[in-house]
């Protein structure tokens, strides 16, 4: 299920910077700068994808992120803004739970999770990130729960059932 990736080309996609680091390593004679950054990239319509670079200057780290992105882009199934069912996603340290929302209450998610869920396209939903607070595992956790998704239609196909058994077991 995991890692459906997408071609990119022909796409309208948006992108958002989630964060831009300074990094520096210090040897015996002096201190070298780097900057590292984090993007997401999505065409807010069920297609997502983040990507990490790292530059010795901050635009050359934020476009390499953004190449990155377009080449991980995945496929997120959308039911009426929102997810189509609760799932939890494990990545290092950090633990996401994504959930289906009523219409009207809005992306209740913080940082990382929100900016992929934006980009996603999905107007309702419910998260909540336990565990490390690491962008890059958050982000990770984020994507590989979302692709985890799948709609009824796909279930149906898969079980070699109509939706109709699907809901009525």
């Amino acid at each position: 299920m995991y890692e459906r990736r997408i071609k990119y080309t022909g796409l309208e996609l948006k992108e958002k910077l989630v964060g831009v680091t300074r990094v520096c390593k210090v040897t015996k004679g002096r201190r070298y700068f780097s900057f590292s950054a984090i993007v997401i990239k999505g065409n807010e319509n069920g297609i997502v994808g983040y990507g990490f670079g790292k530059s010795k200057e901050a635009p050359d780290a934020i476009y390499k992120a953004g190449e990155q992105a377009k080449r991980n882009l995945c496929k997120v199934y959308i039911s009426n803004g929102t997810v189509p069912h609760e799932q939890e996603s494990k990545y290092g340290g950090a633990h996401i739970l994504i959930k289906p929302a009523s219409d009207g209450t809005g992306i209740i998610a913080g940082g990382p999770i929100r900016a992929v869920l934006e980009a996603a396209g999905l107007r309702n939903v419910l998260s909540k990130s336990k565990g490390s607070s690491n962008h890059h595992n958050v982000i990770k956790a984020t994507i590989k729960a979302l692709s985890y998704m799948r709609d009824v239609y796909i279930i149906a196909k898969q079980r070699g059932i109509t939706t109709k058994q699907v809901y009525n077991g």
